[in-house]
């Protein structure tokens, strides 16, 4: 049997199989963005697909602590309809 990688949500800091989760990146170029594949370079931090963990790591600003740097609005805007698309 494969074992299923597990990554931690920055909102609810529960560890979860790393397919359940959505991917944020800050490249090598300092842009954030997010990563559908889950292969593109760089330093990754992970959302659960709830509304309230996204929220959650929205209010605590998880994100800006993982990257150490501000992250767009966009980059909250493209989670929030990621999430959409999941079925939520």
């Amino acid at each position: 049997m494969k074992k299923v990688p597990q990554r931690q949500c920055v909102g609810c800091r529960e560890m979860k199989p790393k397919q359940e989760l959505i991917r944020v990146v800050r490249g090598p170029d300092g842009a954030i963005s997010l990563d559908p594949t889950g292969k593109k370079p760089g330093r990754g931090a992970y959302v659960c697909r709830e509304g309230d963990c996204l929220r959650r790591a929205q209010k605590s600003r998880a994100l800006e602590r993982a990257f150490s740097s501000q992250i767009p609005p966009e980059v909250y805007e493209e989670l929030i309809r990621q999430r959409g698309e999941s079925g939520e």
